[in-house]
């Protein structure tokens, strides 16, 4: 039934539990178990995990095989997710490594991924948990490339504004893990990949840079996108660019014939559960997809034009997207995309009554220092640009600076859930009452 009056307070709280209900639709806790293989009969379960669902993800593994009987001295592996998302586990080792910028625990777990791995018999299962945010959890530098060159480059794909399918593919040339590789290690033994996926058309090779898959992207395509973006890369990291030996494994490949990948949560997933809740709340759903792309300020416009034209219609409405906008960093500001999304539709809106919006990351961290405190995302209501301000805000100057943290923290408007230990991209909520 459509409210007799707007309560904005009433609208915040709605937009809330529908992004609540897209995360809860990815938590491995849902997702997971129905999807472990049993144990072998005879060999190692090897379970290796990676990303900001590696956690639960490891935690829910290794209680369902020691629990169901699997003598302690059959598991064994190590596992490895962002500072902050870590969590407690009875066997396997669990370690903190850096996000988006990869640190040192980045390279050691990595290294000991591939040790385990490359000790595989033909007898034992490899059993791999992926999730996004494993391409800076799982960093070995090939050929002679250092840490701090790998940091680099990596600094520098964050700020050329590329997409992360894109910045992947420039980074499986500079590793011994990604593309596939990690797959080499393991073969002959049996490999089966479970993932969450946080990638726009759910594509393996690109969920943690495909450490277990074949890749099909190539050394041209890598080379066009440092060109296109004008990338300046350390001499190390031109020189396995340049180097067609340096190739990653394609379809086809032996390393893959014992190999097998799953797919266990998807964002379209974690978005038909934010229609669900969305429904179930009286509104007419506008689905825009689980797999936008672009830039985020530019998104938003469009959006904001949409929002205004259902309300001209007279319906109640929201609408709903995921995927992962990009932001060109041209400003000093702090900040990530859902932030640069809802700080430009709130400009773009100019305030317009009815229209209240959530954009959040369903990790709970979006964009800034790479801490788990950082925040998910930000709502915007009729009034923020008011509040905004009356305590002498400027949200253009806010937007050129890329500054939307600053903005929505003085506000109060910051979506603050914690670390939530999974990853399917972002969930945005636009309700509409006209």
């Amino acid at each position: 039934m459509r409210p007799s009056s707007i309560d904005i307070s009433e609208l915040r709280l709605t937009a809330r539990t529908i992004y609540d209900a897209a995360v809860a639709r990815a938590h491995p806790s849902g997702c997971l178990p129905q999807h472990l293989p049993p144990a072998p009969e005879r060999g190692r379960l090897i379970l290796l995990a990676a990303g900001k669902a590696a956690g639960s993800m490891t935690a829910l593994a290794e209680a369902h095989y020691l629990e169901g009987g699997l003598p302690p001295e059959r598991l064994t592996g190590h596992a490895v997710a962002r500072h902050g998302y870590t969590a407690p586990t009875r066997l396997i080792p669990m370690v903190a490594a850096g996000h988006p910028v990869p640190d040192e625990g980045s390279v050691a777990s990595a290294g000991r991924a591939l040790e385990l791995a490359a000790s595989a018999t033909a007898d034992d299962l490899v059993l791999v948990l992926l999730s996004g945010g494993g391409s800076a959890n799982w960093v070995a530098p090939a050929g002679q490339l250092t840490l701090a060159e790998k940091r680099a480059v990596t600094k520098a794909l964050l700020r050329s504004g590329a997409p992360i399918g894109e910045m992947n593919i420039v980074r499986k040339r500079l590793s011994r893990i990604k593309g596939g590789r990690l797959a080499l290690a393991a073969a002959p033994a049996r490999l089966l990949t479970l993932a969450i996926s946080d990638v726009p058309g759910d594509d393996p090779a690109a969920i943690a840079s495909g450490p277990t898959v074949p890749d099909p992207s190539t050394m041209a395509d890598a080379r066009a996108i440092v060109a296109r973006y004008g990338l300046d890369l350390p001499p190390a990291a031109r020189a396995l660019i340049d180097d067609d030996a340096n190739e990653t494994p394609k379809p086809g490949h032996p390393a893959f014939a014992n190999s097998t990948f799953r797919i266990i949560a998807r964002p379209a997933d974690a978005l038909a559960a934010a229609r669900a809740a969305a429904e179930a709340a009286g509104y007419e759903v506008i689905d825009l997809g689980a797999d936008l792309e672009g830039e985020a300020r530019e998104v938003a416009a469009a959006h904001a034009d949409m929002a205004r034209r259902l309300k001209a219609e007279g319906r109640r409405a929201a609408i709903l997207s995921g995927g992962e906008l990009t932001v060109t960093l041209r400003g000093s500001g702090r900040g990530g995309p859902s932030q640069e999304y809802a700080l430009a539709l709130a400009i773009a809106l100019g305030g317009e009554a009815g229209i209240v919006a959530l954009a959040g990351d369903t990790d709970g961290t979006d964009g800034g220092g790479g801490e788990a405190t950082d925040p998910a995302g930000a709502v915007i209501d009729p009034q923020t640009l008011t509040r905004a301000a009356a305590i002498g805000l400027d949200p253009a100057r806010s937007l050129a600076d890329n500054d939307s943290t600053g903005f929505f923290e003085a506000l109060g408007d910051l979506l603050q859930p914690g670390p939530t230990l999974t990853n399917v991209n972002d969930c945005r909520v636009i309700l509409i009452e006209p």
